[in-house]
């Protein structure tokens, strides 16, 4: 199993439009139905408004790669550079 951690730094005000675009693009939805997907969920801090912590577990690594290669992720990297300045990503295999 792969584990991530995604620490998105979004522009002032963008966390919430960031993740609002990401599901009424039907981009969450896809990609929790990927192969290996055990769960997805972004989560906003209670103390900076601009920071968006997304949680990843795949069922393996491959997986995880293929869905980064998928075409929906290609959307969500159109919609990153809208309202992010800095992702830090940590992986922890299990």
């Amino acid at each position: 199993m792969l584990l991530l951690s995604v620490k998105y730094t979004a522009r002032p005000g963008g966390g919430e439009k960031f993740v609002r675009e990401i599901t009424d693009s039907g981009i969450l939805d896809a990609v929790r139905a990927e192969d290996g997907c055990i769960s997805y969920d972004y989560y906003f801090s209670a103390e900076s408004p601009d920071t968006v912590l997304l949680i990843e577990k795949w069922a393996s690594p491959e997986q995880q790669e293929a869905h980064i290669q998928s075409a929906h992720m290609a959307e969500l990297m159109n919609i990153k550079e809208k309202y992010i300045l800095n992702t830090a990503v940590e992986k922890v295999v299990l």
